[in-house]
């Protein structure tokens, strides 16, 4: 029997109750009593890479835990409300191992990322809520990918906890969830068993994380140089675009937002507005902050870098001319709030998104 793909079998010396005779018993010893049963889920309305790319890591590892002489860890199956579920228009057809009902155990639940209207996708797949909220509570570690961090909210179980998903999709998700805190930049959030991911393809730095945990770190570091992935990456900041978060209905909170937009280059100050607006200051930063969820300083700094980032990405200007374009005039101040919102240094921005490597000057 090949013990690396069939149960052991042990004889063991037993007696029955009454004493009167031995007799062998064969005790069954599974070599996989640790294995990690992991669920993917494929939901309607999903991105089909999200539903591939878990599976395919997941049995990598497999492979590569049998090549260095260990079992393989991980049983992987795609679940779901129906046996084939068509995706992309239906260019796509994915077919599940097991119906929802038919799962009687899971340690790990992937739920991939969603596409097109949140609010419609959640929707669709609300039949999967009570699925995945039974299983968590019966011990279940549940991972969202990118804004698969939709329908896990709608569970309930991020309420007062911290999530990630993708930056562009951030106001809408606090919109839908106010009881849920967006943690901004992060690539990976791990919470009592629930873990979400930033936006697209970070997802595989929140997959390379969970290899890690169930694993160990030589295992991870060679599932992402399979994968050309960089396993430590843990911020999404460079990536993200400020958009001005406008979907609110307070006019006078939008007139200062566009006027904010149309003089990033000059000094605004809070009373500046509030005088424009002929509102109190108190009650314009409290309007300013519920409409937009930053506070007019924070706004005006993310305009300010937002016109930075681009201006470092499309022209040669070195760093202290594209500080004095947007506004300031202290090098410091200017290089410390650029490394907060984008997580990198101007210079490291620079050399990263302009095609030529410019020198700090």
């Amino acid at each position: 029997m090949n013990s690396e793909k069939h149960p052991t079998l042990i004889n063991k010396a037993g007696e029955q109750k009454n004493g009167k005779m031995r007799y062998p018993v064969l005790i069954l010893i599974s070599q996989y009593y640790n294995m990690k049963n992991v669920s993917v889920l494929v939901p309607e309305l999903a991105v089909m890479e999200a539903i591939a790319d878990p599976r395919y890591l997941f049995t990598a590892t497999n492979q590569f835990l049998q090549a260095a002489g260990k079992p393989p860890l991980f049983e992987v199956q795609l679940v779901g409300l129906s046996r084939e579920v068509r995706l992309d228009g239906g260019l796509y057809s994915v077919h599940v191992d097991k119906l929802l009902h038919e799962v009687q155990k899971t340690d790990l639940i992937v739920i991939p990322a969603l596409f097109g209207d949140m609010k419609l996708a959640v929707e669709k797949n609300r039949d999967a809520i009570p699925w995945i909220t039974s299983h968590h509570n019966r011990g279940a570690e549940v991972a969202s990918l990118c804004v698969g961090a939709f329908l896990l909210a709608s569970t309930g179980l991020l309420d007062g906890k911290q999530c990630s998903t993708h930056w562009a999709f951030a106001n809408e998700f606090r919109s839908m969830f106010p009881e849920v805190q967006v943690a901004d930049g992060s690539i990976i959030t791990e919470q009592q068993g629930l873990y979400s991911s930033g936006g697209a393809n970070s997802y595989w730095n929140l997959l390379l994380y969970l290899v890690e945990k169930y694993t160990d770190r030589d295992t991870a570091i060679l599932a992402s140089k399979y994968f050309a992935i960089d396993i430590d990456r843990d911020s999404q900041a460079p990536f993200m675009m400020f958009n001005g978060q406008k979907g609110h209905n307070d006019e006078d909170v939008k007139r200062a937002q566009q006027f904010i937009e149309d003089n990033y280059q000059e000094k605004i100050t809070v009373d500046q507005l509030s005088d424009m607006l002929a509102v109190s200051r108190r009650s314009f930063e409290r309007r300013f902050k519920k409409a937009t969820n930053n506070t007019i300083s924070e706004y005006i700094q993310r305009i300010k870098i937002e016109a930075a980032k681009r201006s470092f990405e499309m022209s040669r200007k070195n760093i202290t001319e594209v500080m004095f374009d947007v506004g300031y005039t202290d090098n410091k101040a200017f290089r410390s709030v650029f490394k907060k919102i984008t997580g990198l240094t101007p210079l490291e921005y620079r050399n990263k998104y302009y095609k030529e490597q410019m020198p700090a000057l």
